[in-house]
């Protein structure tokens, strides 16, 4: 594991940022920031805290952070079936399954699904894809979802832009990076150019024999979550782009059909 002072000088030039920049965000000398990033002076753990604050590390790096400066973690990190998230797993729930007709689904920060509604189980069964599957290794694979897009260059670009940014967010996720770097090697998606005049979604038109679906997603997130892998989980929640789609999505059978 890397030490303290080599974590927190990675981060600042990951943020782009001064010793004197990260030094006036953070309320201290840019002295003293030379000083903890040469190792003549140790952080307190509220000095640490601090400065992961003002780098907006997320709270899994937070706690890399704090270990590497010789302190416990700050941050929980409890799996999604234990007790104490009961509620939390109600809430996911309760969203999904009343979002109905329409696809929902929960991923994690790898993009594996965590949990899917039953009209996304009923359309991504179709395509072989189930819960706790990756949408990254769906999405490389040759044979995956790509062949069932319609507007696969589109999309597949605009994918591999939000990998980018998740990752450059998160200051680097390898798994990110590497399904990114794979869709920008394929040449219709390196070849593919935005319009001059953006729509206002771009919707996945989906094809699976003689279904088509339109599809548009927004996406929502745990903001209070201080539980590590909460505080990295999606809701993808998914409507229809045009009218034929609803209507075929209000027609889907029930899960009691």
């Amino acid at each position: 594991m890397e030490d303290f002072a080599a974590v927190i000088r990675g981060w600042r030039r990951k943020r782009h940022l001064s010793q004197l920049d990260l030094a006036l965000s953070a309320e201290v000398s840019a002295r003293h920031i030379s000083f903890l990033e040469s190792r003549r002076a140790k952080p307190s753990r509220q000095m640490v805290l601090r400065l992961a604050e003002v780098l907006e590390m997320p709270r899994r790096d937070r706690n890399m952070l704090l270990t590497s400066a010789g302190f416990a973690s700050h941050y929980p990190s409890l799996p999604l079936d234990d007790a104490a998230m009961a509620q939390v797993r109600a809430a996911m729930e309760w969203m999904i399954s009343r979002h109905a007709p329409y696809p929902a689904l929960v991923m994690d920060r790898l993009w594996r699904l965590v949990a899917i509604n039953a009209p996304a189980a009923l359309l991504m069964g179709s395509l072989s894809i189930r819960e706790g599957d990756s949408l990254l290794d769906v999405l490389c694979a040759p044979d995956g979802l790509r062949r069932h897009i319609e507007n696969w260059p589109e999309i597949g670009y605009h994918t591999m832009t939000r990998l980018r940014m998740e990752s450059a967010r998160a200051g680097g996720i390898a798994a990110l990076d590497q399904a990114a770097q794979h869709l920008a090697g394929l040449p219709e998606i390196a070849n593919w150019r935005p319009p001059p005049q953006l729509p206002a979604v771009v919707p996945a038109i989906y094809r699976a024999g003689d279904l088509r679906l339109s599809l548009f997603s927004t996406f929502a997130q745990f903001s209070t979550a201080e539980d590590v892998a909460l505080a990295e989980m999606k809701i993808e929640l998914m409507f229809p782009a045009d009218p034929a789609t609803e209507s075929l999505l209000k027609a889907l059978p029930t899960a009691g059909d």
